[in-house]
């Protein structure tokens, strides 16, 4: 794997990857409770946030709106994806090559792998070809991991997460995007079987705030390096104010409470000297 830390698309050693493949992925749909950001353009000025190292495009929407925003914007163009109209058995269409993406500015490639799928070596073989070409480009190589399949019962059993950062690990993608296995303890041994290689954890679908977040300390806290995200960042109104939140949680080291401003630090015995001053104070001013 490449050092990756001095890349762009890595902040202090984390990252935050918005992803906004989705339109190719699930469709119009996705935008329906938001529709301004059926906009691309407005999900790239979210993209200018301090706390996004890069956002997940596919190559279509990259060469037309990525060249306004790549002074604020770090690109990483996600090289495979397939329609949700797609019933077959998992796979994932080559929509772009690396050269092409890093003709037109990538910063770093993505590339989906499901592992379990019937199409299983055919897409290892795929990910070999991208992974040795982006090391020509210098490009970070993110490999959406994603185990799944007509053998597969559960994509999310803790299991099964560590098999598929573990696989990234061994065929080379310098960060891999897994899904939360429901636990901080199944997440550590995920992280651990990834070796040396940054672990992200993906977004899923939209969730109140402050269950999103506190999924996301638990996994930064087991040792996942940072989030990849799309809907519980650009489907809410106000998408500044969780990113706001995010920084803190991946970046500061905050809790959920914490960075939602929530969090009441200050403990009873100091309350209760508070109250003791304030007494005296006021029997002395009597």
């Amino acid at each position: 794997m490449l050092p990756i830390d001095d890349s762009p698309i890595v902040r202090d050693g984390k990252s935050l990857i918005l992803a906004m493949d989705h339109g190719l992925e699930h469709g119009p749909v996705d935008f329906e409770e938001v529709p301004e950001k059926l906009d691309p353009a407005a999900v790239f000025e979210t993209a200018t946030h301090d706390a996004v190292t890069s956002i997940a495009v596919q190559k279509g929407i990259a060469e037309g709106y990525y060249p306004s925003y790549e002074d604020d914007v770090n690109l990483l163009v996600k090289l495979n994806g397939t329609s949700n109209m797609w019933m077959g058995e998992p796979d994932s269409a080559i929509n772009c090559s690396v050269e092409y993406a890093a003709d037109i500015g990538a910063d770093a490639v993505g590339f989906t792998v499901y592992s379990g799928s019937n199409h299983e070596v055919e897409m290892f073989e795929e990910f070999r070809e991208v992974h040795e070409k982006a090391r020509e480009y210098d490009l970070p190589v993110v490999m959406w991991s994603y185990p799944r399949g007509q053998g597969l019962k559960n994509d999310t059993k803790p299991g099964t997460i560590s098999y598929a950062t573990r696989i990234a690990l061994e065929l080379g993608a310098d960060i891999a995007k897994v899904k939360y296995p429901g636990e901080p303890e199944a997440m550590a041994h995920a992280c651990e079987a990834a070796g040396n290689m940054n672990v992200v954890m993906s977004g899923g679908s939209k969730t109140d705030d402050r269950e999103f977040l506190s999924t996301v300390e638990q996994a930064t806290s087991a040792g996942c390096c940072g989030l990849a995200v799309g809907r519980n960042v650009w489907q809410r109104e106000e998408p500044t104010r969780i990113l706001d939140a995010l920084e803190r949680v991946i970046y500061d080291g905050k809790s959920a409470d914490a960075a939602l401003g929530h969090d009441d630090t200050e403990s009873e015995p100091e309350r209760d000297i508070e109250r003791e001053t304030e007494t005296a104070d006021a029997t002395v001013e009597g």
